[in-house]
């Protein structure tokens, strides 16, 4: 069993901290509301830290899933951020989704430090945290993803190592550009049929089982077409993983030009008060019959 700290106990952090204290794991957990460090407390035990820092002292493995880069710099390589107490030899795992650009920066700050970093976002959702069901993309050295599986399987469905540091940012932006595609045909196809006054429900029998079919309809097209949309990861989430998609492709070349229409699309679904609902909120945008 690891030592453990734990930064950040959000809706996908709590889930997978409670995973690892399940196992056996000793934690000590920080978050930047203390009253949702302590209510965690006393649901799976461990303690509770003051500071990033203070949660890493003596800690063999630090885990972090925060909000964005500023949010990852802070606990990490701020004045009171974990790196400042981490041994060498530790292995410090990100979960947060942010850019490539700090994934790296953190991987040569760690290396000159003796820490061995592994960027690794996960995709599956509250749902999948829940559930120990995870798929996490992993950059960094084969040595450290190797040391960070023997945590991550506690709460993991797959975990596949893509290449070296900034590796597992730049596949979570593959998976969220995926998504905003999918589910922009989902939303034209489910208003299409409605427009066309066709059985929705048939309409999905006759579908899902072919080419169409995808984990968006399966789960979503059903709560779609009642304009139903409070089921997980926020539109606002979704603009933060699109903008960095964005800004990585400016970076390499790529062009987006789906992406970039969706992006939009989010923003008016932003406008019409929606940034909290899930992803498949993208239907408001298309205009009903």
């Amino acid at each position: 069993m690891a030592k453990i700290a734990f930064i950040g106990l959000g809706v996908m952090g709590g889930p997978v901290a409670g995973h690892l204290a399940k196992a056996g794991h000793e934690l000590s957990v920080y978050n930047r509301s203390i009253a949702k460090a302590k209510a965690w407390n006393e649901a799976h035990g461990g303690t509770v830290a003051i500071s990033p820092a203070h949660a890493a002292q003596g800690a063999d493995i630090v885990i972090s899933c925060v909000g964005n880069d500023d949010d990852l710099s802070a606990v990490t390589m701020g004045k009171d951020g974990a790196f400042r107490s981490m041994a060498s030899g530790s292995l410090f795992i990100d979960h947060t989704t942010v850019s490539a650009r700090i994934a790296r920066q953190l991987f040569v700050e760690g290396e000159s430090r003796g820490i061995h970093c592994v960027d690794a976002p996960v995709s599956g959702g509250q749902a999948g945290a829940e559930n120990g069901r995870l798929s996490i993309m992993c950059g960094g050295t084969e040595p450290a993803v190797n040391a960070a599986r023997i945590v991550m399987g506690c709460y993991a469905a797959r975990i596949v190592h893509v290449g070296a540091a900034g590796a597992g940012q730049t596949t979570k932006m593959v998976n969220q550009i995926c998504i905003a595609g999918v589910l922009q045909g989902l939303s034209e196809g489910l208003r299409f049929a409605q427009a066309a006054e066709l059985d929705m429900d048939k309409v999905f029998e006759a579908i899902s089982g072919g080419a169409a079919q995808s984990w968006q309809m399966e789960n979503r097209w059903k709560t779609m077409a009642q304009d139903s949309f409070d089921f997980g990861f926020a539109v606002d989430w979704m603009r933060k993983d699109l903008g960095l998609a964005l800004e990585e492709a400016r970076t390499s070349g790529a062009t987006l030009p789906v992406t970039a229409m969706v992006d939009q699309f989010y923003a008016d679904v932003q406008a019409l008060g929606g940034g909290r609902q899930d992803t498949s909120s993208l239907v408001r945008r298309v205009t009903r019959a």
